[in-house]
C-alpha cells in the first residue's frame, strides 16, 4: 500500500509542470494589439515554448507585399515574412517561480534585436508578462499580451 501512494505522490509531481506549462500556450494579442503570437511546446510533447506570429493587423507594406523582416541584421534572413516568423524560442518552466518560464530568447522584428526573456502568467490566466532584457532583467521592458479565445484570420 505505501509503494503505491509513493508512485501516485511521483507521479503527480511529475505532472505539475506539464499543468503549468499548458496554461500558457495558445493565442496572445501584443500589448499595442497589432501581432497575435501563438505560444506552443518547441516539439511535440516538449515543457519548451516557442512563439510564431500568426496575424498582424497591417501585413503588408505600401506596395501591398506581404511584409519583411528587413531590419534584421542577417542580410540572408532579411527576406523571411513576419507572418510565421518565430519571435520567442526556448523558454522553459521555472522551477523556482509557478507559472513563469525563463531561459530563452524574443526577437523584435521593429528593431532587428534579440533580448533575453522571461515571461509570467497573470493571476487569471488571461495576462502574460513577457520581458525582454539585455544581461540582467533589471535591464529591458516587459510587454503584456492578453490571451484570445482563437487565432485571428488574416483576411
Amino acid at each position: 500500500m505505501r509503494y503505491h501512494k509513493i508512485r501516485l505522490f511521483l507521479a503527480l509531481g511529475l505532472a505539475v509542470p506539464s499543468l503549468a506549462q499548458a496554461d500558457v500556450q495558445g493565442y496572445w494579442l501584443s500589448e499595442e494589439g497589432t501581432a497575435q503570437i501563438e505560444l506552443a511546446p518547441c516539439e511535440p510533447g516538449s515543457d519548451t515554448i516557442c512563439g510564431e506570429i500568426v496575424w498582424l493587423e497591417d501585413p503588408r507594406d505600401d506596395d501591398g507585399e506581404p511584409l519583411r523582416d528587413v531590419n534584421n541584421d542577417d542580410p540572408e534572413l532579411r527576406d523571411r515574412e513576419i507572418v510565421g516568423l518565430e519571435m520567442v524560442w526556448d523558454m522553459e518552466p521555472d522551477s523556482g517561480r509557478e507559472n513563469r518560464w525563463s531561459g530563452g530568447r524574443i526577437y523584435d522584428p521593429e528593431s532587428g534585436n534579440t533580448y533575453r526573456a522571461r515571461m509570467d502568467l497573470g493571476e487569471d490566466g488571461e495576462t502574460l508578462d513577457l520581458r525582454g532584457y539585455v544581461g540582467l532583467p533589471a535591464f529591458g521592458r516587459t510587454s503584456t499580451w492578453a490571451r484570445e479565445p482563437e487565432r485571428r484570420s488574416l483576411d
